[in-house]
């Protein structure tokens, strides 16, 4: 598949600056899953957790230059840089979430589609790319340009919303689609389509783990927060409610999202991969 004429990329930008609102004030500025390890953490310490487990699996080291794509607002990035005293650069398509980061200086984040970006081969001693991928057209082209970017023997580290390869007809139907598509995830695939991307991309998988118990928690304290916050906010519900058809949907998609999880139709993996020593990676 070939990257469109920009379209998605559009729409995907269009929906982050839309429930920008919410994300921040409902969800906070680390807008991706948290991890649960142990059940008792605080949702700040899950997000927290997230991140320390893919610096991890990155095994980053002090003065590693890392490329984040698709960083959101760059709290995972700024997290990897304190915890593990790297530099990071993060990509994102939303102009709001650019133009809220910037509190680091070890952090850079760039505007811009990560499809179209260049950068030189070998400029990243990691990336990583934690909920993102599923957001692009092409998936094997988006991860391909990762293993590009790293250098020889570095780590492309992959967190990834899943389509359970024994999902019900209609749990595709009815939780899938409709995930898919108010998410704005024309990337969203299998397990066994990620294992096809990465080694299409050059790069020897190390590690899968599925995550999807320990993250599932995500979605009921995300409804929590978005229902207190109405009941506090009266803006915030005006905003919800009155003026955005796109915000209305994602109400009853936060429903799907957690209902697939509890059903096993929607899965989250972890990838870690290694570019090889002394690769000719195809641009």
């Amino acid at each position: 598949m070939e990257p469109d004429d920009g379209e998605n990329a559009r729409r995907v930008a269009a929906h982050y600056d839309e429930l920008d609102p919410f994300y921040r004030r409902v969800w906070g500025e680390q807008i991706h899953h948290g991890l649960w390890l142990t059940g008792k953490e605080s949702p700040e310490e899950a997000a927290v957790g997230t991140a320390a487990l893919v610096g991890a699996r990155l095994r980053l080291e002090p003065g590693m230059r890392v490329c984040d794509v698709g960083c959101g607002y760059g709290k995972m990035a700024e997290s990897l840089a304190e915890t593990f005293g790297v530099e990071v650069l993060g990509v994102t398509i939303s102009p709001r979430q650019a133009e809220a980061s910037g509190r680091d200086p070890r952090v850079e984040i760039r505007l811009g589609d990560w499809l179209s970006c260049e950068w030189d081969e070998g400029s990243f001693d990691g990336a990583l790319a934690v909920e993102s991928i599923e957001h692009m057209e092409d998936p094997a082209a988006a991860i391909a340009r990762m293993a590009r970017v790293v250098k020889p023997g570095g780590r492309v580290v992959l967190g990834c919303w899943l389509r359970a390869g024994d999902a019900r007809p209609w749990e595709v139907r009815h939780l899938l689609n409709p995930i898919r598509e108010d998410g704005h995830l024309s990337g969203v695939g299998t397990a066994e389509d990620y294992v096809c991307w990465v080694r299409q991309a050059g790069c020897e998988l190390e590690l899968i783990e599925d995550f999807s118990r320990e993250v599932e928690r995500t979605w009921p304290q995300c409804l929590w927060r978005s229902g207190w916050a109405m009941v506090r906010e009266p803006d915030l519900r005006r905003y919800l409610l009155e003026r955005h058809q796109q915000s209305r949907r994602w109400g009853f998609t936060v429903l799907r999202i957690w209902a697939a999880y509890v059903l096993g139709a929607l899965r989250y993996q972890v990838f870690t991969a290694r570019k090889p020593m002394g690769s000719d990676l195809v641009r």
